[in-house]
């Protein structure tokens, strides 16, 4: 059984993890676990909520509101949670950043 780490690499600083050949942006390590529990569990209730709200224009907003509600209070979303100056490469395909020769020389 492949391991979700061989599956969806994280960079070499754990900034990132990558999907598919592009760069998502982790969760913020700061925050502790039983906060980190919580918004998770908040994000994934949102997002079930955005796909059971189709056809319903403001339960759907609303859902959507929660799901960057969650993901900003996560990290996942601007502003960056790191404070070393280096830019946000969220959403970003990897060979078209500074972490491509990286990616290409993990094990396929």
């Amino acid at each position: 059984m492949t391991k979700a780490a061989d599956r969806y690499p994280d960079t070499p600083e754990s900034t990132y993890f990558v999907v598919r050949g592009r760069l998502w942006r982790k969760s913020n390590p700061a925050l502790d676990e039983q906060t980190r529990q919580r918004l998770v569990k908040d994000l994934m209730s949102a997002m079930r909520d955005v796909r059971a709200a189709k056809g319903n224009h403001a339960a759907q907003t609303d859902a959507r509101r929660r799901v960057d509600d969650a993901k900003l209070a996560l990290g996942e979303r601007c502003p960056v949670w790191w404070n070393d100056g280096e830019p946000d490469f969220n959403r970003h395909l990897v060979k078209n950043s500074p972490y491509a020769m990286w990616f290409a020389l993990l094990p396929k």
